[in-house]
């Protein structure tokens, strides 16, 4: 005979909610029926919106991130860098853009990130002071 034990009643529940969390029937605190997602901010603004021609990409930027030189801007090249160039002091970052409109780079290949400038100032902390060696 199998008795309910404490286990087995918190396995059942974590069951159930990861279910209807992969389902979209979680609902957001203002009660809404609209599934969450993983970046709320993302989809702001997109009511009625079918297309992406009118979007702005990701702004260009130049700081000094650590003691290095991190630099980012669109670019006008084809290929998989999202239309985007990242440079470590002088040198190029290779970077690329997801389906999701987040961002990895050869240094931080399986982590991805909001923005190129996010990218940039991650792969200074894992170089942490090596040289950036290009991609031949």
């Amino acid at each position: 005979m199998s008795q309910l034990t404490r286990r087995r009643a918190l396995g059942a529940t974590a069951t159930v909610l990861t279910g209807l969390v992969l389902t979209g029937f979680a609902r957001t605190a203002g009660g809404s029926s609209e599934p969450r997602t993983a970046d709320p901010k993302h989809n702001a603004g997109h009511a009625g919106h079918t297309g992406h021609a009118g979007h702005e990409g990701p702004q260009p930027f130049s700081e000094t991130f650590r003691g290095r030189r991190i630099e980012g801007a669109p670019s006008h090249g084809e290929g998989h860098h999202g239309g985007y160039a990242v440079q470590i002091d002088g040198e190029e970052l290779h970077v690329m853009q997801n389906a999701d409109s987040t961002w990895v780079s050869v240094i931080n290949h399986y982590e991805t990130f909001a923005t190129p400038r996010a990218v940039a100032r991650a792969a200074v902390i894992e170089l942490q002071g090596s040289e950036l060696v290009p991609l031949a």
